[in-house]
C-alpha cells in the first residue's frame, strides 16, 4: 500500500510542518503512510490568482512522477489549484482540501462559514462554491487580513481568526466553520473551543476522504 502524498503547493516548509502535525492523529496501524511534501519552487503563499495558476503544472508534474508509488494525492491549498487537471492525468484518486472540507462541513451543520486569509481570496472561493453547487449551504466567507506567512505567528493569527469566526457565527448564521488555509491548521482545536462550533481543518478532511477511499477499495 503506497503513501497518501499531501502536497503543500507553497514553498513555506513551516506550513508543511503544520499540515503534517494536523494529520498525525490519522496515522493508523496497517494504514497507508501520510507523506507531506513541499512544492519547493512554489510561491511562499498561494494568495493570488497568479499564484494559483503558477503551481498547476508543478503539481501535475509531481503527481506524474509519483503516481506509480502513491495510493492517493491531496492538494493542500484551499484554492484547490490544479485539481481538475490533476484528476485528468492521475491514475490514483486526487483530493482537494477545499472540496473535502465543504463536504465534511455539510455533514456537521446546515450552513458553513469560511475563515479566509485575505479579501482577495473570497471571490476565488465563491467561484469554487458555485461550481460545486454549494451556494445555499454557505453562510459567509470572511477574511482575517493575514497572508500565509503571517499565520506563523500563532497568537496574532488566533486573535484574528476568533473575531472573524464570531462574526460568521453571530451575524452570518454559520453553524460550522471551515479554516480557509492549511496554514491555520494548528489553530483548529483552540478555535473550536473558543466559538463552540465544529471547525473543519481542510487537510484533515481531505486525508480522511483519501484514507476511506483506499481502505475500502
Amino acid at each position: 500500500m503506497g503513501p497518501i502524498i499531501i502536497i503543500n503547493p507553497n514553498s513555506t516548509t513551516a506550513v508543511t510542518a503544520k499540515m503534517d502535525a494536523a494529520v498525525e492523529r490519522l496515522r493508523i496501524p496497517h494504514g497507508p503512510a501520510l507523506e507531506c511534501v513541499t512544492l519547493e519552487n512554489g510561491p511562499a503563499g498561494i494568495e493570488t490568482d497568479e499564484h494559483v495558476a503558477s503551481v498547476v503544472t508543478p503539481i501535475c508534474d509531481l503527481i506524474r512522477g509519483r503516481q506509480d508509488e502513491a495510493s492517493a494525492f491531496v492538494i493542500g491549498c484551499f484554492s484547490d489549484p490544479g485539481l481538475r487537471e490533476a484528476r485528468g492525468i492521475s491514475k490514483k484518486p486526487v483530493f482537494g482540501i477545499a472540496e473535502s472540507a465543504m463536504l465534511t462541513a455539510m455533514s456537521k451543520g446546515s450552513r458553513f462559514g469560511v475563515v479566509s486569509i485575505l479579501k482577495q481570496s473570497i471571490p476565488r472561493h465563491a467561484s469554487q462554491i458555485r461550481e460545486l453547487g454549494f451556494d445555499s449551504r454557505c453562510a459567509g466567507d470572511r477574511a482575517i487580513g493575514l497572508g500565509v506567512t503571517e499565520l506563523l505567528d500563532p497568537v496574532l493569527a488566533f486573535d484574528k481568526m476568533r473575531l472573524v469566526a464570531e462574526l460568521l457565527r453571530d451575524e452570518d448564521g454559520a453553524d460550522v466553520l471551515i479554516l480557509g488555509c492549511s496554514g491555520m491548521a494548528s489553530n483548529r482545536d483552540q478555535l473550536e473551543q473558543a466559538v463552540d462550533l465544529p471547525v473543519i481543518e481542510p487537510t484533515q478532511a481531505a486525508a480522511i476522504f483519501a484514507l476511506g477511499t483506499i481502505l475500502l477499495a
